[in-house]
């Protein structure tokens, strides 16, 4: 399963009308696609958040509808969090919100993690520690998490990536003004700390929260085993949540400076012993969001030339299957996701499909499916070595 995070968009005036998918040189999964079977699918089932979070449980076969509880308690589970049964976890980003109330950027200029965790730290000491039920936890660059009692769960929250360039809109509900008072409070701690460690951060952003989703092992649910890669906590939380092992590789980011080859290699070493593999990219998604069309073409062109290539030819004339599909889509124009269906590619080394164009409009046409039902189509003939993944 290869999942390049939201990259289907929208036709682009700066790509003469294309999407990146369609302005993109990408001649092996071209050469892929003309034998595969290729289609919409509906990842984001009506009335959920069209987030990687939901839209990644579909891809691993699970629907969102019956198992999701929230962003935040899958990500705490990468990171090692108990939840207790009276706990939610909230998303913490850290943002750069203006005098004016704008939110600037939603990731608060991208911190490394030096920079980010002296501020998560102060966060805990000044206004967490366990203190009314409070604790921060340190994560990856602006993605951290806080844990607050249950009843601050009734809140709803504008995810700060919907906000890019808009006057923040605040949480409402029965909790927000427990959120709206700890988000507040945060201000003075983050601008202290920030100044110390130069970061453009100026205060928390809490959204995404959820209690511990209650997902089967995947082994359980389709009587093969797997591992994951990925540099995003939500994806790889999803693999501890469902008991696919989660492969740590270096040089594996969030980021633009991917290395995508290294993850490539760990996929093959990974089929060695095990059925599946799902690899899973950030770098589409983060272009989307910053509205950055070229950025987002190199980083599938990075697709086909160090992954979808490589594996294609060492895999040989070996028996395999790939799913290809977006987790959702976002929009350069946007800068944020939507729940519009996305293209899918499901492939078998050893049968020729009717073939087609792996692009929005390539599969405009085709009546979407539901795309958790496709985990079950690639694991129909358990015997294969099979690779999972979403564009």
């Amino acid at each position: 399963m290869l999942v390049p995070d939201g990259c289907a968009d929208e036709p682009l005036a700066e790509l003469d009308g294309r999407t990146p998918l369609e302005a993109a040189a990408m001649p092996r999964l071209a050469e892929v696609a003309a034998r595969a079977e290729v289609g919409r699918a509906a990842v984001i089932p009506d009335g959920l958040p069209p987030g990687s979070d939901v839209g990644n449980m579909a891809i691993l076969g699970f629907d969102p509808a019956e198992y999701h509880t929230g962003r935040a308690p899958i990500e705490a589970a990468a990171m090692g969090i108990e939840l207790g049964p009276d706990e939610v976890a909230y998303r913490c980003n850290l943002v750069t919100v203006d005098a004016a109330g704008t939110m600037v950027d939603f990731a608060a200029g991208h911190p490394t993690d030096a920079q980010s965790h002296p501020i998560v730290a102060a966060l805990d000491d000044a206004l967490g520690g366990g203190r009314e039920g409070v604790r921060f936890h340190p994560g990856v660059e602006y993605r951290h998490l806080c844990v607050v009692p249950r009843d601050w769960a009734e809140a709803e929250c504008v995810p700060p990536h919907d906000l890019t360039g808009q006057i923040a809109v605040l949480p409402t509900g029965p909790a927000a003004g427990k959120v709206n008072a700890l988000m507040d409070a945060s201000r003075e701690v983050v601008g202290r700390v920030a100044a110390e460690v130069d970061s453009n951060a100026t205060q928390i952003w809490l959204w995404g929260q959820g209690v511990r989703p209650a997902l089967p092992r995947f082994e359980d649910r389709y009587g093969v085993t797997g591992r994951l890669s990925s540099a995003v906590d939500l994806v790889r939380g999803l693999g501890v949540l469902t008991g696919l092992d989660v492969v740590d590789v270096p040089g594996a980011t969030a980021g633009f400076d991917n290395d995508y080859g290294a993850q490539a290699r760990a996929c093959l070493d990974s089929l060695q012993d095990r059925d599946l593999f799902l690899l899973h990219v950030e770098a589409t998604d983060e272009a989307g969001h910053a509205g950055d069309p070229k950025e987002k073409v190199a980083a599938l062109q990075r697709w086909d030339t160090d992954i979808i290539g490589p594996l294609v030819e060492a895999l040989g004339d070996d028996p395999y299957r790939i799913l290809l599909m977006p987790d959702h889509s976002t929009p350069c124009a946007l800068k944020t996701h939507t729940s519009d269906p996305v293209p899918y590619l499901l492939f078998d080394s050893t049968v020729d499909g009717p073939g087609g164009a792996y692009t929005e409009s390539g599969v405009a046409n085709s009546d979407p499916v539901v795309a958790h039902t496709l985990m079950s189509r690639l694991l129909a003939s358990p015997e294969l070595p099979l690779i999972a993944g979403g564009l």
